[in-house]
């Protein structure tokens, strides 16, 4: 499993990491989200965590929790 970026998208996350001061990249998960299921969560990440995966694209960290990634997969 991996997750990748566009150049495009990578440069923006750049831009708002720099701009931000701060942060090793960007965190993706999940979360509940009533009866629904699940949603989606983007945040930023200042830390990678031991039970982290880390995906790595032109230079940017998308970070994801190990136990959140069976949700992220395809």
């Amino acid at each position: 499993m991996s997750v990748s970026l566009t150049e495009s998208a990578a440069r923006q996350i750049k831009k708002q990491l720099e701009k931000r001061g701060k942060g090793v990249g960007l965190k993706l998960g999940v979360r509940k989200s009533g009866c629904s299921g699940y949603a989606y969560t983007l945040d930023y990440s200042d830390a990678v965590e031991g039970d982290d995966a880390v995906f790595e694209d032109f230079g940017v960290k998308v970070i994801v929790q190990k136990n959140d990634l069976p949700f992220i997969d395809g």
